[in-house]
């Protein structure tokens, strides 16, 4: 999960493109609908990145909506 952390882009196109096909092969007639479908979900379900400050030095937090913990990256 700590690797995949440190790649939120790459996870978000991940997620878009498997949405993506998926509703390609379902047969949904409008492509814009499908592609609407595809962004929402793949926005809800990727990671958030957020910078927080520590008295040592700056954090990033990498939060995803089922994951329980925050991964902190240094």
């Amino acid at each position: 999960m700590k690797k995949l952390a440190h790649y939120p882009r790459l996870i978000f196109l991940l997620v878009f493109l498997i949405t993506y096909t998926v509703s390609y092969f379902s047969k949904l007639d409008n492509p814009l609908l499908s592609t609407l479908f595809s962004i929402t979900l793949a926005f809800i379900l990727s990671p958030r990145k957020k910078k927080i400050e520590t008295q040592s030095q700056n954090k990033t937090q990498i939060t995803w909506l089922f994951l329980k913990e925050p991964i902190i990256i240094e």
